[in-house]
Formats: structure tokens, C-alpha cells, sequence
């Protein structure tokens, strides 16, 4: 799968584990273009100023939306925020052709991104 001319927006909670991922996730999902970011002003600053073919919320922030806490890296706008707030903006910024991917679970994220990459739109983020 050839997937170079597609990007990945990606919202964690940890900047390590996201750095980690970034380095590897690429070769992964057919040579995408993976943005990590682990705070909401960076998050939202891309998300209105690019367009994605795929926004992936990782696992840890999954974890904190399902449980009603502040997602790490949320801003005064932002935190009390849900991952339904996120896509309301999401929808808002990208439209409704732009897949988000979530889960709560490290073992599913690839196979979510690949199956979400399949359909999306090319899109070269200029970052």
C-alpha cells in the first residue's frame, strides 16, 4: 500500500511515546505523513491551518475522554472536552470526509489506521 500522499493529524497525551510512534508508525501505514502533537494549542493550530486525510486520537487520550478527565496537553478551552468536542471541530475545520480514528487499545491503532488510510483523501500537509 502507498499511502505517501496522505496525512495523519494524531492528538496524544505523552510526548515521548508520540515522538517514539511518529519515528516508526510511518513505514507502517504505507509511508504517510504522521503529525504527533501532545497539546491542544498545537493540535488545533494544525487542524485549522492544514487539511489531513486521517485525525488519530492514540490510546492514552481515548482512555482519559472515556473516563470524563482532562485530556493532558488540553488548554483552558479545551479542558473539560471529550473526544466528541474534538469532533465537532474536527467536522467543523476538516468536513465530514476526514476519518477520525480512536481507540482505547495500543494493539488496535494500526490496523485503524490502515483501514481508515484505505479510502481517505490525498492531502500533503505543508508542516
Amino acid at each position: 500500500m502507498n499511502n505517501s500522499k496522505k496525512t495523519v493529524l494524531a492528538r496524544g497525551c505523552d510526548p515521548v511515546l508520540s515522538a517514539e510512534f511518529a519515528k516508526m508508525v510511518p513505514a507502517l501505514i504505507g509511508n504517510a505523513k504522521y503529525i504527533p502533537t501532545t497539546n491542544d494549542v498545537d493540535f488545533i493550530e494544525k487542524l485549522k491551518t492544514e487539511k489531513w486525510s486521517v485525525v488519530y486520537f492514540a490510546p492514552g487520550a481515548c482512555r482519559f475522554s472515556a473516563v470524563n478527565q482532562r485530556i493532558p496537553g488540553a488548554n483552558e478551552e479545551t479542558k473539560a472536552w471529550t473526544l466528541d468536542e474534538y469532533k465537532a471541530l474536527i467536522l467543523e475545520h476538516q468536513g465530514p470526509d476526514v476519518p477520525v480514528v480512536e481507540s482505547t487499545e495500543e494493539r488496535n491503532s494500526l490496523l485503524l489506521l490502515n483501514d481508515a488510510l484505505e479510502n481517505a483523501k490525498e492531502t500533503l500537509a505543508t508542516l
